[in-house]
């Protein structure tokens, strides 16, 4: 799975914008242009015929939904809070793993990334079946991250129909980028206190 591919159309669309905008092109069509850029790679890894799969076909929904609501009929200020599309969506993601999912979804973002590696504790499979508190930490992080990116997709609502125009975009690309680190280290803490990472294993409870 790459995330890549999202992460250059998010960051492509942003200096798109600031481009256009700097030739004079309006507020409105910037953004309708930064949108289609924001899908350009994932609709060129669909034409090479590579079908995304997982958390990667997740975010490509979400990269399309998000230029569907730019089709929408409304206002500049409706189209510069199209983000809270993809992190609102994410975020009742995290909330629907808890219940429908036989794994929450913190759990399966991290396991191919970090079992056994560095200071994390290897074979989670056996710990997920043994330990209730293994088990708890993975919801527990599910929910940090459901709370934190709903509310950044709150936030992005209130920008957009606060702030100039102009500084929203810059601003929803920072977005990412805060939301991302302090969720990570809120979660962190809870891995930590847990005591997933060694240094501070435990035996279960």
């Amino acid at each position: 799975m790459s995330l890549l591919r999202p992460v250059i159309g998010i960051a492509g669309s942003t200096g798109l914008y600031y481009l256009l905008r700097h030739l004079g092109v309006s507020v409105y069509a910037a953004l309708v242009v930064g949108a289609v850029v924001w899908l350009l790679p994932a609709c060129v890894s669909l034409l090479r015929g590579q079908r995304p799969g997982g958390l990667e076909a997740f975010f490509t929904v979400l990269l399309f939904a998000s230029f569907a609501v730019a089709l929408l009929p409304g206002d500049e200020r409706f189209l510069l809070a199209k983000d809270a599309v993809v992190t609102g969506g994410v975020g009742f993601w995290f909330l629907a793993s808890l219940r429908w999912s036989d794994r929450p979804l913190a759990y399966q973002f991290a396991k191919p990334m970090v079992e056994g590696r560095g200071a994390w504790v290897g074979d989670w499979e056996r710990r997920w079946r043994e330990d209730a508190w293994f088990r708890r930490m993975w919801k527990t992080s599910s929910v940090w991250w459901a709370a934190g990116t709903l509310l950044d997709a709150v936030a992005r609502v209130v920008l957009a129909y606060t702030l100039p125009a102009d500084v929203v975009p810059g601003l929803n690309l920072a977005m990412y980028v805060v939301t991302l680190v302090v969720v990570n280290v809120v979660t962190t803490v809870v891995y930590v206190r847990a005591g997933a990472i060694r240094g501070r294993r435990r035996v279960g409870s």
